[in-house]
């Protein structure tokens, strides 16, 4: 699996380049589903930076994105996809339907991102 980043303008990280498809719908058009190689998953757990909460702080106030708090998310949601690839591509699979987000807090300051779905095989119909 390809681990080659993608960014946007701004340095942030938008994506991972990789063989797996991955989509939020259970089907896919113009292929069929060979076979069902079972439930995947990838989290990551982000804590927050203190010098990141003053300038969040100060945004509140006057108002605005908080671009600290929009990269740290799309890092962790990258990294959760990314997770959840490599466990995909490990049972042989090609592609991952039904893909989901959740959140979690699990600590003041500290949230864990879960990606999930399942890892099928595809083929052309």
């Amino acid at each position: 699996m390809s681990r080659e980043l993608i960014r946007s303008r701004t340095g942030a990280v938008t994506g991972f380049k990789s063989q797996v498809l991955l989509t939020t719908t259970d089907e896919v058009a113009g292929r069929k589903v060979r076979e069902v190689k079972g439930l995947v998953r990838g989290n990551s757990i982000r804590a927050r930076h203190v010098g990141h909460d003053l300038v969040a702080v100060f945004r509140n106030l006057v108002g605005g994105e908080i671009r600290e708090y929009t990269k740290l998310m799309g890092e962790s949601r990258e990294q959760a996809l990314d997770r959840l690839m490599e466990q995909a591509s490990l049972l042989g699979a090609n592609a991952v339907v039904g893909v989901r987000f959740t959140t979690s807090m699990v600590m003041n300051g500290a949230a864990e991102l879960l990606a999930y779905g399942t890892a099928v095989v595809l083929e052309d119909a």
